[in-house]
């Protein structure tokens, strides 16, 4: 078992965000996961609340402004050291479904890339299995809350 390291777990925020069948995902300009497919997200600023934290996030990574529709889950993403299998960082991710309301795709922030994706497309991308359970999820959210 990995040695617990000291730094605190981080709260942060993702946000599924739909454009009919489209998903906003944006490629990290920034490490741990720079250059990788990822939800638009980040850290909860002190004492922001979560939902908010969302819609900032999105809109600082994307230039997108979305509705939420509900919380999907809450994701641990633990990264670890390849050298000692010591935890280096540990975000606790609450992502959130969302629609789109207006904007275009402009990455921003630590993004280097914003872009909708299409469900055919989405198919081929390297992702974090976590990320497809969640954006699988949140599909299933959106298209209930629009049966509703």
């Amino acid at each position: 078992m990995a040695n617990a390291s000291s730094r605190s777990v981080v709260p942060a925020v993702g946000t599924v965000c739909f454009r009919g069948d489209d998903v906003l995902l944006i490629q990290r300009g920034t490490k741990p996961l720079q250059g990788e497919w990822s939800l638009p997200g980040g850290r909860i600023e002190a004492g922001e609340h979560a939902p908010l934290a969302a819609l900032r996030e999105l809109a600082e990574e994307t230039g997108i402004t979305a509705r939420l529709v509900g919380l999907v889950d809450v994701v641990d993403a633990i990264f670890t050291s390849r050298q000692t299998g010591d935890v280096t960082r540990h975000y606790l991710l609450f992502d959130y479904a969302a629609v789109w309301v207006s904007g275009n795709p402009v990455a921003g922030d630590d993004a280097a890339h914003a872009e909708w994706i299409s469900p055919d497309r989405l198919s081929t991308l390297p992702l974090w299995d976590e990320t497809r359970r969640i954006i699988d999820s949140a599909r299933h959210i959106v298209h209930s809350s629009n049966e509703a």
